[in-house]
């Protein structure tokens, strides 16, 4: 089929709908792109929380990436299973989460696991589990430079903070971890300048740090819009994830980024309630949902606005689409694919527009296997 039904599975009647559709070679392709970006694999700590799944981590491996984040202690676990180097828990433990971190690092040695502190009480509570538990914990200091969601602000607190980690006999302090999620401005210039300003702060702290002879490995910086922006300081690690699967929010945001969709959804017409109205399969359940409309991209339905959903239920208002029948096929574009991922167990597999079986998504609870194993037995 041509590039333009790239999408388009030869039989599709078999599937329930709606279903996940995850596309192999486009997979890859965004792994050379990632690679080419960086100039090394060995910078990226790609991120799990995207796709959820052991088989991208293991094309990933394969490519030479061997470093990774994730946002949840099953993805940690997914990490640590899979066998990559190492894997940053990039979200600052409580106490309980802390518990079972440590039982990964027991479960799991050969793989470098770390987490992020961007506080004293946090620091004292971590180095406290470390020295009961004999075993010291790998940490970076999580910095906030502009986003306000974690991490702590550039200045004479975060100087402290990292010489305390660096002091602290029961931390090996890694370096400095920031995430500008908050810069998303579509004209590349513009988001260029902002990327500079926030990182800025974050470079000064860096060179007084470095003035008073603490050590600093390695700063992880950015996510999936700022990636190749970063990329331009050969001093910075990359930690992208949605550019492994990319989606249409992403997509049509962000064309000067080179990454190509490798995830749809396949959906269906349940209902055309009145004229020029049809009701797909689309739900709240089956598609993120948290931003407005559109929700989706349909990439084979044209000339068709997108006007309520419900749980199980996404509303179209279609002109000049009588044509269309009760149970048609469609193939949509999420806008967002991280948060539509997890609300599927698996993802159908298509290579050269065939079926080619199934992968699991894996690591979409909150607690993880070992720590289920443990209670019963």
């Amino acid at each position: 089929m041509s590039d333009k039904n790239w999408f388009l599975p030869k039989k599709a009647d078999h599937l329930i709908s709606p279903a996940l559709l995850f596309y192999p070679d486009r997979i890859r392709e965004n792994i050379e792109q990632m690679i080419r970006i960086s100039g090394d694999p060995k910078r990226l700590w790609t991120h799990v929380k995207t796709h959820k799944n052991e088989q991208i981590i293991g094309m990933q491996l394969e490519a030479g990436i061997e470093k990774f984040k994730c946002s949840t202690l099953s993805e940690a676990e997914l990490l640590g299973r899979c066998g990559v180097n190492e894997a940053l828990l990039a979200m600052q433990p409580t106490s309980i989460h802390l518990e079972t971190f440590l039982m990964l690092i027991h479960k799991y040695p050969n793989t470098g696991f770390s987490t992020l502190v961007d506080n004293y009480d946090t620091l004292s509570m971590i180095s406290d589990q470390a020295k009961a538990s004999g075993r010291t914990i790998r940490l970076w200091m999580d910095v906030n430079n502009g986003m306000n969601r974690t991490g702590i602000i550039p200045g004479d607190e975060a100087l402290s903070l990292f010489g305390q980690m660096s002091s602290d006999p029961w931390i090996e302090c890694m370096g400095i971890h920031v995430y500008d999620g908050h810069i998303h401005d579509p004209e590349l210039e513009r988001r260029s300048e902002r990327c500079l300003e926030a990182m800025t702060p974050v470079l000064e702290m860096r060179d007084e740090l470095l003035s008073r002879g603490l050590e600093i490995r390695t700063i992880i910086a950015g996510g999936s819009p700022t990636f190749a922006l970063h990329a331009e300081n050969k001093d910075l690690d990359l930690s992208p994830g949605t550019t492994l699967l990319w989606d249409a929010g992403y997509g049509n945001k962000f064309p000067d980024l080179p990454f190509k969709p490798a995830a749809a959804l396949l959906s269906r017409i349940v209902s055309k309630p009145s004229p020029g109205l049809l009701c797909t399969d689309l739900g709240h359940k089956s598609v993120a949902s948290e931003m407005g409309f559109p929700r989706v991209e349909f990439l084979n339905l044209e000339s068709c606005d997108q006007i309520s959903q419900s749980e199980e239920h996404l509303v179209l208002k279609c002109p000049n689409q009588e044509k269309l029948r009760i149970s048609s096929v469609l193939f949509a574009l999420p806008v967002h694919i991280c948060p539509t991922v997890v609300k599927y167990d698996k993802a159908f597999i298509v290579v050269d527009n065939e079926f080619a079986g199934s992968w699991p998504i894996s690591a979409r609870d909150h607690d993880i296997e070992i720590k289920n194993q443990k209670r019963h037995d």
